[in-house]
């Protein structure tokens, strides 16, 4: 079993930033991919950004040159940089970890919720 948790929503003001951590812990060995995904009301779920243990990441057309992904090994934790937010990206962010690019996510974080105020 893999524990995901996630830090770091809060409320901003359009422009601002903000960073979100996962932190896993568990049978972290299975874990290869570790993605951020973001569901709004009424929108479906989008991926936001994902990263892997070798160090590839994507990013989603909607965020990208403004949110990062980045990943830390050493301390199982993946992160998410979010820059010049705008009140279109309030949602609550989730991260789900899957053992290779094509697997289903296995594991889910409780989510963060992420307000960004006009």
């Amino acid at each position: 079993q893999v524990q995901l948790v996630e830090s770091g929503g809060g409320l901003v003001q359009a422009g601002g930033s903000l960073r979100l951590s996962c932190t896993a812990s568990g049978s972290i060995n299975s874990i290869n991919n570790i993605d951020w995904l973001r569901q709004a009301p009424g929108k479906q779920r989008e991926l936001v950004a994902g990263t892997s243990r070798d160090g590839r990441t994507i990013i989603g057309d909607s965020v990208k040159g403004r949110f990062t992904v980045s990943r830390d090994n050493a301390i199982n934790t993946a992160y998410l940089q979010m820059n010049s937010l705008k009140p279109e990206d309030t949602a609550i962010y989730l991260c789900a970890a899957a053992d290779s690019d094509a697997a289903p996510y296995e594991y889910w974080g409780q989510g963060t919720q992420v307000t960004v105020s006009s």
